[in-house]
């Protein structure tokens, strides 16, 4: 093999490929095989050549020339990426730890198709005589768990290993599918270790601890149970963690998945952070903040706890949360045939069957949180309604779910509240909620003004994220055709009116049905889940245009007849007929008439005004409607009605519309009605001090009724200024 300035020479047989070639040069020159270029007669040489087919007749010798980076002749060229921790670093500062960190790895656990996850930090020290090499030493000491019940493929053991690409990008029915969440645990550690199924992998991304350019080091417990009897203070720290055990070891397989996050003691080259017990605390109480909607969403995992160990081997349970499903017969498989419908119809968009409407399963959930410091159980209950839009549904969405490998999932959750708190706010007339719906994605994204909606419901959905995967893509002036915004709008303004349509329409249903089972909302409750238009933020108020289109079209007002109405078949009423013995009757005469009353929070009253079509078309109680409907159905009660009645009536001083009523009451305790005449023998009379009645005789039977209120006398009396005549006359 010949250069013009140097010469190498080897002997090989025909036999010999060129790739083989190639790392007799790098062992003699030090320079990379993937560097290298080998030209035989002008022409590059593939790495399969063999030496023999370059042989030509007489002569058994074969020149080559090799060329590379700053070689004669030309060199490599094209862009590379950086070294493993300046890459990880990166990510890290576009990743900021907390909380979202124990997330992630939950994330990592539902994609796996995990039930149970568990965190545990251990104090324990663990030997440092028998160790793969004296620089594992350092990493013996204290540690942060994670074990999942679910157990690794060979896909997540490819997978875990390629930081630049996720291979859950292929499959989008995987919530961590965005490639940074693991790597978000060197904020931890400097060695994170996988213990799944048959091995053991320890990561190394300084690429010291197993060789020069070795990134990490991986055990079978079967073909390398030797080395791992050998190393055993190497791989004593997994054994006696959540079920693994020696006998797990040298029968060659752990069920389950277990992380070790052995904690930075000192600066590294990847991270300055240094980590300890209280760190790792406060990175616990950061993930209790809303844990209790951590579940929310999630399909498989259905607990999650965290635990502490001390440095005596001694255990205790700091938090647990779990979910829970009715265990009523009729109600128990609630849960597992909605996500079973939802599977379907997710099956179904993937593989292009058209279906114009969105698929929607709804289940209540349970979720129990236990505190060891409050030494109690909390319980809260959630409806939670899913939604999978169709294929069909509307063109661009569909092209965008192929490009992104997005499915068009949503999910929203309303709060359950109690009859006791709900009577509670009931007798604070206009208190606003004190609950703020928060964004979704599968998990909730970190509180803060970007992921708070303005809704009276959490919402969770298949959205495009920001690359720290903190909050929701929006279509900006300087990134308008970014295609995972442009996705994100579609998918709110398609699919969560729909599924929020659905979600209203279940609670009300199963109001309705508590005798079938103690469903926690009471009746009135139902309004809570309607979108405040004022509250609702600018990103999600295009959905409230499509759901009230079509849920004022729907039984969902509750009347005080104790009946679900239309909204256009309701007559609306901000009297209260339990403090106001006028309201009362007003209240009393209409439902005897046929109406169907009902009083409704502000809230709602806004929506009618805003999205119940024409004015007009929203009826309510004013005197001028009971002014009407007395001329279509005369009062036929006691005179203290009829009296009360009049008292609404004249309320608005609408004097000219009471013409024909006949509600004037006279002293003889008879009723005549409001006449249009002038003349005198129509008048009734007003008595006075000034105008006693002895001062007309023969006309005893035309005074008004004297014990009256003076509220009602009054209104009287403008009625008849109202129409030019004397004070003492109406």
């Amino acid at each position: 093999m010949a250069a013009k300035e140097n010469l190498w020479v080897f002997q090989v047989t025909g036999a010999t490929a060129v790739g083989h070639i190639k790392e007799l040069l790098h062992e003699e020159t030090g320079l990379p095989v993937s560097e290298q270029r080998l030209v035989h007669d002008g022409r590059p040489l593939h790495d399969g050549v063999l030496v023999g087919d370059l042989v030509s007749a007489g002569s058994p010798d074969v020149s080559l020339t090799l060329t590379g980076n700053g070689l004669k002749g030309g060199g490599r060229f094209g862009q590379t990426t950086p070294p493993l921790v300046e890459f990880l670093k990166d990510i890290l500062r576009r990743y900021p730890e907390g909380g979202q960190i124990l997330k992630e790895l939950i994330q990592n656990a539902e994609d796996a198709g995990a039930t149970e996850v568990k965190f545990m930090y251990d104090e324990t020290e663990y030997g440092v005589e028998s160790l793969w090499s004296p620089d594992m030493a350092q990493h013996q000491g204290t540690a942060l768990y994670v074990y999942n019940d679910a157990v690794f493929t060979q896909e997540d053991w490819n997978g875990i290993q390629e930081i630049a690409r996720s291979r859950k990008r292929e499959d989008p029915l995987k919530v961590g599918r965005f490639g940074i969440g693991f790597n978000s645990v060197y904020h931890i550690t400097d060695v994170p270790s996988i213990f799944s199924g048959d091995q053991i992998g320890m990561l190394d991304p300084h690429q010291t601890l197993f060789g020069n350019h070795e990134s990490g080091q991986c055990w079978n417990l079967k073909t390398d149970i030797k080395e791992i009897t050998e190393l055993s203070d190497q791989f004593a720290p997994y054994v006696g963690i959540f079920g693994s055990a020696e006998k797990t070891l040298q029968d060659g397989y752990f069920p389950g998945t277990l992380f070790r996050f052995p904690l930075r003691v000192k600066p590294t080259q990847l991270n300055s952070n240094v980590y300890n017990k209280e760190k790792v605390l406060e990175l616990f109480e950061s993930f209790k903040a809303d844990v209790d909607t951590v579940l929310l969403f999630l399909k498989k995992v259905r607990k999650v706890s965290l635990h502490v160990r001390e440095p005596d081997g001694t255990e205790r349970t700091l938090f647990r949360v779990w979910s829970d499903t009715a265990e009523d017969t009729d109600w128990k498989l609630e849960r597992p045939n909605s996500l079973k419908t939802l599977g379907l119809a997710i099956d179904s968009y993937s593989n292009g069957v058209p279906s114009e409407q969105v698929t929607c399963a709804t289940y209540q959930v349970d979720i129990q949180v236990q505190d060891e410091s409050a030494r109690e159980t909390q319980s809260t209950s959630w409806l939670v309604c899913n939604g999978v839009g169709g294929r069909g549904m509307c063109a661009d969405l569909d092209a965008l779910a192929d490009d992104l490998k997005f499915i068009p999932t949503i999910g929203i959750a309303l709060p359950l509240t109690g009859e006791d708190a709900e009577e509670e706010e009931e007798e604070e007339e206009g208190a606003a909620s004190t609950f703020e719906g928060r964004a979704f994605c599968f998990l909730p994204l970190p509180l803060g003004d970007e992921s708070l909606t303005g809704l009276p419901v959490h919402v969770s959905g298949f959205f495009g994220l920001t690359d720290n995967r903190r909050s929701i893509k929006w279509r900006e002036v300087d990134q308008w055709r970014d295609p995972a915004a442009l996705w994100n709008e579609l998918l709110i303004v398609t699919v969560i009116p729909r599924a929020y349509f659905t979600l209203v329409t279940e609670a009300v249903r199963r109001t309705q049905a508590k005798k079938d089972r103690d469903f926690p909302l009471s009746l009135r409750a139902t309004y809570a889940a309607w979108p405040d238009p004022a509250r609702t933020r600018p990103r999600w108020r295009s959905i409230l245009q499509p759901l009230y289109a079509d849920l004022l079209r729907q039984p969902v007002i509750y009347s005080l007849g104790q009946s679900w109405v239309r909204a256009d078949e309701a007559v609306f009423s901000e009297l209260d007929p339990e403090g106001d013995e006028c309201a009362a009757t007003v209240t009393k005469y209409l439902q005897s008439s046929g109406m169907h009353l009902a009083r409704v929070p502000a809230a709602v009253d806004a929506v009618l005004a805003a999205y119940a079509g024409e004015p007009d078309g929203v009826c309510k109680v004013t005197p001028a409607f009971v002014r009407q409907a007395l001329r279509k159905s005369k009062h036929k009660g006691p005179a203290q009605e009829k009296l009360q009645l009049l008292e609404f009536a004249l309320s608005d001083g609408g004097y000219g519309d009471l013409i024909g009523l006949e509600l004037l009451p006279l002293q003889d305790d008879t009723f005549v009605a409001f006449s249009s005449s002038v003349s005198e023998k129509d008048a009734v009379y007003i008595t006075s001090q000034e105008y006693p009645r002895c001062l007309y005789p023969g006309l005893e039977g035309r005074f008004i009724l004297e014990s009256m209120g003076p509220r009602v006398m009054n209104r009287l009396r403008e009625a008849a200024r109202s129409r030019g005549l004397s004070d003492e006359a109406v």
